[in-house]
């Protein structure tokens, strides 16, 4: 499996897969797609309507990664389940915080 996230001199870029209307906001476990991708996968109980689930989206990564809100945004994927989530901060801390939030 390609990894989940990819490294930036400012930050991570972290592949996601996005479930929007779940029971509960959870950040599952890494996946792989059929092409042997990673993704994280993802759960908001947010709609899928005006960015509701992306807004909902970036406050989970936020809290689960304990950066600020306005660290995280959706750059790619706005209207797709699977998206592209820019976390900016320390590369090699945000990475070690992806390594736990996998293992979990």
């Amino acid at each position: 499996m390609v990894g989940f996230f990819r490294l930036r001199d400012d930050g991570i870029e972290l592949f996601v897969r996005l479930t929007p209307k779940a029971s509960k906001d959870a950040v599952g476990g890494v996946e792989s797609a059929a092409d042997g991708r990673g993704h994280l996968a993802a759960r908001v109980r947010a709609v899928p309507e005006k960015g509701a689930a992306n807004a909902a989206l970036e406050r989970l990564l936020a809290k689960a990664l304990g950066v600020s809100r306005s660290s995280v945004s959706v750059v790619a994927g706005g209207t797709s389940r699977l998206k592209t989530v820019r976390i900016a901060g320390d590369p090699t801390e945000l990475s070690r915080s992806m390594a736990a939030i996998a293992q979990a």
